[in-house]
């Protein structure tokens, strides 16, 4: 009955971790979907913020309402900068390097955020490098691998490795041809690794600011409330044609809508649950499952073509991550099993003490 629930618990933790990484993979497909029929680079994220704080506020205010630490000034302007690197640097740089390059190769250049993260934590100080030992070293090696792969990616587009014949609806292919025609691969490339660093940049920044402020959901609110203010600034000098905002067809809505709730709402409930459930190294690891996802899925709704480069450059980055997560672990498990090791040290000495104690309380 045990060993039941136990694989019960384990598939259901798989199932869940594969739909999370459907899930991310729609939101490539869709952001670009929406680029591809004309919604605006600056309407889209202000309209996806505004549902994802109507989302996240209700849940922040009744959830935490007795953890929720007092506000300073300090930390609105954490806030601020949090909101400036995970919303409006991450999700602009996103759409950028979306609309100019493709779904998969946002997806393939994602797999080499993990080791982003590392150096930067690295060099401030957050996360120890022990280059002498097994794991440290297996750490750098997929940080290597990690710039080597992305640089393939940018520099190298190579050759289509399938035809593609699949015919699209005619909307839908006018837009993608007008939007194919100002494509600038290394552009978009160079963006999308922009992306990358500024969505490492705010998980290292969002550390020190968590310990402070511990209360995720009001922090991730104020977080996208400033990142809409920012957007927004930027869209009144960006965006002043009013025609631009308004919703006028069932795939827009849909499209935002989907970005909102599905990016903001359905996912960070299953990643969650999934870090609780596996922890965030088992989360981590599927990271690759939705490359490939997104490139089956853009290959097959968008038309997207599949290139050599991608591969080529797609390969030492899912090396990488593997690398580094491994790394990682396994030097967690060493101090997880270091740091017990003076208790019974201790409670030897408890114990003697004890013994001498009952021992002097027997000498009469």
């Amino acid at each position: 009955m045990g060993i039941a629930s136990v694989l019960t618990e384990k598939m259901k933790l798989l199932v869940v971790l594969l739909v999370l990484q459907f899930c991310f993979a729609g939101v490539h497909i869709v952001s670009r979907l929406a680029l591809d029929i004309g919604v605006s680079k600056v309407v889209y994220p202000v309209y996806r913020n505004i549902i994802a704080l109507l989302l996240l506020s209700p849940l922040a205010y009744f959830l935490e309402k007795n953890e929720r630490p007092p506000l300073t000034f300090s930390l609105l302007v954490q806030f601020f900068l949090l909101a400036l690197l995970g919303i409006t640097a991450n999700q602009g740089l996103y759409l950028l390097g979306l609309y100019y390059a493709s779904p998969t190769f946002a997806s393939a250049i994602q797999n080499s955020v993990p080791a982003i993260t590392f150096v930067m934590a690295t060099a401030l100080g957050f996360e120890q490098l022990n280059i002498a030992s097994i794991y440290g070293l297996a750490k750098v090696l997929g940080t290597i691998a990690s710039v080597g792969g992305a640089t393939i990616i940018t520099l190298f587009k190579g050759s289509p490795i399938l035809p593609h014949t699949l015919q699209i609806p005619g909307d839908i292919l006018e837009a993608d041809a007008s939007a194919r025609k100002m494509q600038n691969w290394k552009w978009g490339c160079i963006c999308l690794l922009g992306h990358c660093l500024s969505w490492a940049g705010w998980m290292v920044f969002q550390a020190p600011v968590v310990k402070k402020y511990p209360a995720k959901l009001t922090m991730t609110s104020f977080t996208c409330f400033f990142g809409l203010i920012q957007f927004l600034i930027i869209a009144a000098f960006v965006e002043t044609d009013l025609e631009h905002w308004k919703i006028q067809s069932a795939e827009e809505l849909f499209t935002i809508l989907y970005a909102g709730v599905v990016s903001s709402g359905i996912v960070i409930s299953l990643q969650t649950w999934c870090i609780q459930k596996g922890g965030p190294v088992c989360v981590a690891v599927f990271q690759p499952v939705q490359t490939i996802l997104v490139a089956g899925m853009a290959f097959l709704i968008l038309g997207d073509q599949l290139y050599a480069g991608w591969i080529m450059g797609a390969t030492p980055i899912v090396i990488d991550l593997y690398l580094v997560l491994w790394g990682k672990n396994k030097e967690s498990e060493v101090k997880k099993q270091e740091s017990p090791l003076a208790r019974p040290l201790l409670d030897a000495e408890e114990e003697d003490q004890e013994d001498d104690a009952s021992a002097a309380q027997d000498i009469p």
